[in-house]
């Protein structure tokens, strides 16, 4: 017998992964998303209904992934595992434990390297040639659970967050694609991560993509395509005005923004009072 499957989203990534179930055969046995009020003015915030109606699947319009009413409709429906995709909520043991066979979640890192928060914008900041893309079955920890499979993503020198945000999402659908069979028929193989190759990378705050003087070309180049949309954006202080950044190019010799090594000059940017 396969396995009923839940799927937990509120955002675009997480719909195109439900969509892509839909697209090889699957079949979903509940819908859970936020409340429509909530997060409404979130980047992303995307909306389950007309894809629950289409399929006639129940969708649970909830607060919290954390709340009595999730357990008990996991309960109710049988669901054997959760997909939690597209989420900021932080599950618990007592979610992570109903599902019969647990939850299931991806990162956009090649774990156990970059575990935490902001890895499109720190695959950038450190230069990496490669990353990729986790799914892996959710535990107590952060981005510590074992891995179903992963998918990787080359990097060239010129990626920006925008670009590789795009790749992150297809690279999703990809997963969700090449081991759904597995999942439902209850023959996936979890590798435990390797703890000694472990990383974490650290959140970050807009406040992170400020510009310095003492920055180098290569630093300030890294940075600006980093955290451009559907990020904050670099910005520069300039005496009483902010410069938010959004592309830009690099020069030694001239240029609007004096760095270390050479100049900033803006291409994409706003002037903010």
């Amino acid at each position: 017998m396969k396995m009923k499957m839940a799927f937990a989203t509120c955002v675009q990534l997480g719909l195109s992964c439900i969509e892509e179930i839909y697209r090889i055969g699957g079949k979903l046995d509940l819908l859970i998303t936020l409340k429509d009020e909530k997060a409404k003015n979130k980047s992303g915030r995307i909306y389950l209904d007309e894809i629950a109606t289409k399929h006639d699947v129940p969708l649970l319009k909830i607060n919290n992934i954390n709340d009595q009413e999730v357990i008990e409709a996991l309960r109710v429906h049988g669901i054997d595992w959760l997909f939690i995709i597209g989420w900021s909520q932080i599950a618990k043991r007592k979610v992570l434990e109903t599902p019969t066979k647990g939850c299931i979640g991806m990162h956009p890192s090649l774990l156990p390297v970059g575990r935490g928060r902001a890895a499109i914008p720190w695959a950038i900041l450190k230069g990496l040639k490669q990353t990729g893309v986790t799914m892996f079955k959710l535990d107590d920890g952060v981005d510590t659970g074992d891995i179903i499979g992963q998918g990787t993503i080359d990097l060239d020198e010129n990626i920006t967050a925008t670009e590789l945000y795009k790749k992150i999402e297809a690279m999703h659908v990809t997963l969700i694609s090449r081991y759904w069979d597995c999942i439902v028929n209850n023959n996936i193989i979890l590798t435990k991560q390797n703890e000694a190759d472990a990383t974490e990378w650290p959140a970050r705050k807009p406040e992170d993509g400020e510009i310095f003087s003492s920055m180098t070309m290569g630093e300030a180049d890294r940075l600006v395509r980093a955290v451009t949309r559907p990020y904050p954006g670099a910005f520069y202080k300039d005496e009483d005005k902010i410069i938010r950044i959004w592309s830009a190019k690099t020069d030694a010799n001239e240029g609007e923004i004096k760095l270390k090594d050479g100049y900033l000059t803006p291409i994409d940017y706003e002037i903010e009072g």
